[in-house]
């Protein structure tokens, strides 16, 4: 796995790959408007590749959104959950039933640019976009106490 300021991926069915713990307090707010640029990105990019638009589904944005919140607020960076939680597990729980998912997670990059630059030169997370058998998408962006952004993107392809 390579980490580049922070980026972590799982592939279809939920291999866990921790990262690098990170200090953080509270998150605050998210940013639609980042959140808005990295799925137009993400569709740009796989349109030029052959690939379908993913479409944004409330189910991924908010399992997305927890686990953003979640490692911003107890500052750890990983796909599973201190508490046992898994990407698979947290997209089933947001009510999405799922035949396949990937998760994209970062620390760090201050824009949908530079989030998605980073994930598109890993393979890992190049491959999740790439995927053009996921179909929905759900992006999140989390801000802990001293403001370092902490991204998820969920992909799924419905049962």
């Amino acid at each position: 796995m390579v980490f580049r300021k922070g980026v972590a991926v799982t592939l279809v069915a939920g291999a866990v790959a921790a990262g690098a713990a990170v200090q953080a307090g509270p998150a605050f707010a998210a940013d639609s408007a980042m959140v808005r640029g990295v799925i137009a990105i993400t569709n740009s990019v796989r349109t030029r590749a052959g690939c379908g638009p993913v479409t944004q589904s409330a189910g991924l944005s908010n399992a997305a959104r927890q686990h953003s919140w979640d490692m911003a607020g107890r500052g750890y960076f990983s796909h599973g959950s201190p508490s046992g939680g898994s990407p698979g597990t947290r997209v089933r729980a947001a009510g999405y039933r799922w035949s396949a998912y990937g998760e994209n997670i970062a620390w760090g990059q201050p824009t949908a640019q530079s989030v998605m630059s980073a994930w598109m030169n890993s393979p890992g997370h190049r491959a999740n976009i790439l995927n053009c058998r996921f179909r929905n998408v759900g992006v999140a962006v989390a801000y802990d106490s001293r403001g370092v952004p902490f991204w998820t993107q969920d992909f799924a392809s419905p049962w």
